[in-house]
């Protein structure tokens, strides 16, 4: 997750560049001060869905008790090695973990995106300096069966912060091998449903972004360059961080942190908290949605350059911890069992926005 001295600094250096910008800024602005009043868990269901309405397949929900943790820990360990280099946007270790990621949807015969080989080429001009290298997205998409030209995106960064002047290595277990993790799993899950005949009405896009450390750049470059028409785009659910244990969390680690989710669609907010009650169980935890939170959480990853072009979106996020941007955050502090029900959760959510009979409304 990026850096909150990159924000400033991007906010300081750069103007607005058009009214509409501006005009979306302000909606953002406004929508998130809606039903804020309780402390942490700031919101509640506005009842815009019936509960009853809100009924997943029990194949599916079997599917999602599929989500390997000896596969997620497989992929975690790859993308977290000391191998990887940590993963730094433009270097050889960013480029071995989109190999990586691009020959496990290969292997698992999930298709690519419109052909393009699963990536998508950022030049290095586009990264203004920040790396002398071009990169790349990582992508690959599930077909829905009925309305294919509409697309959920699901998203995660795979770069991270390489390797400090001590040659010491940012390994980035947590941010962000835990969510690319979870994304590949969706994603093989995602494709068993459909090669068993009950695949899902839309289409899914799995975004692996780079260059979310030094500014979300992989995401913006998307949003600007995007495979999908933006108005055909239904949501964004992207996953930083998914797998600690924060320090307000140590007695109860049953929890998730959402992010933006009321900021455009209260259907979207809705339906993702009837999924979790009816099928979860997380405890979910709105802190970092209050409309003036400090850390300003909703800027400073990949969901906000969707947010950005009135994409309704939910960051998924575990927390701060001890070892974030540091050279501690290794794999074997994930809680893997934690990484699958967080996984569940976005998952079924996902699920239901597909195959819901209409677009959510914004």
């Amino acid at each position: 997750m990026l850096f909150l001295e990159d924000i400033f600094n991007s906010i300081m250096t750069k103007k607005i560049k058009s009214l509409t910008t501006i005009l979306i800024l302000v909606i953002l602005t406004f929508n998130s001060c809606k039903s804020l009043n309780e402390e942490d868990r700031n919101i509640t269901t506005h009842n815009i869905f019936d509960k009853e309405s809100v009924d997943i397949d029990t194949r599916i929900l079997n599917l999602s008790k599929e989500i390997s943790i000896d596969r997620m820990k497989s992929s975690v360990r790859v993308l977290s090695h000391d191998s990887m280099e940590g993963r730094n946007t433009g270097s050889i270790g960013q480029k071995k973990a989109a190999k990586f990621i691009k020959d496990f949807y290969i292997a698992e015969e999930i298709d690519s995106p419109k052909g393009l080989e699963y990536y998508q080429k950022i030049p290095e001009h586009y990264f203004n300096g920040k790396t002398d290298c071009d990169s790349e997205n990582v992508m690959a998409f599930v077909e829905g069966t009925e309305l294919a030209e509409e697309v959920i995106v699901i998203s995660a960064h795979y770069d991270h912060l390489g390797i400090n002047k001590d040659g010491e290595i940012f390994n980035g277990a947590d941010d962000n091998g835990s969510g690319n993790a979870a994304l590949m799993e969706m994603a093989r899950l995602f494709k068993k449903a459909k090669d068993s005949g009950y695949g899902p009405k839309r289409s899914v896009l799995f975004l692996h972004v780079t260059g979310e450390e030094i500014g979300l750049y992989g995401s913006k470059y998307y949003v600007e360059h995007s495979i999908y028409p933006l108005s055909k785009t239904l949501v964004n659910l992207n996953v930083d961080m998914i797998g600690r244990v924060d320090e307000k969390h140590l007695e109860n680690s049953n929890y998730i942190y959402l992010v933006g989710s009321d900021r455009l669609s209260l259907e979207l907010h809705d339906l993702n908290e009837i999924v979790n009650e009816k099928y979860v169980g997380l405890d979910l935890d709105y802190k970092f949605n209050k409309p003036n939170e400090p850390k300003r959480i909703f800027y400073r990853s990949d969901h906000y350059n969707f947010a950005k072009n009135n994409i309704p979106v939910i960051f998924f996020f575990s927390g701060l911890h001890k070892d974030y941007h540091k050279t501690t955050d290794t794999f074997e502090k994930l809680s893997f069992d934690l990484i699958k029900k967080r996984s569940q959760l976005i998952f079924l959510t996902a699920w239901e926005v597909i195959n819901k009979p209409r677009r959510l409304k914004i």
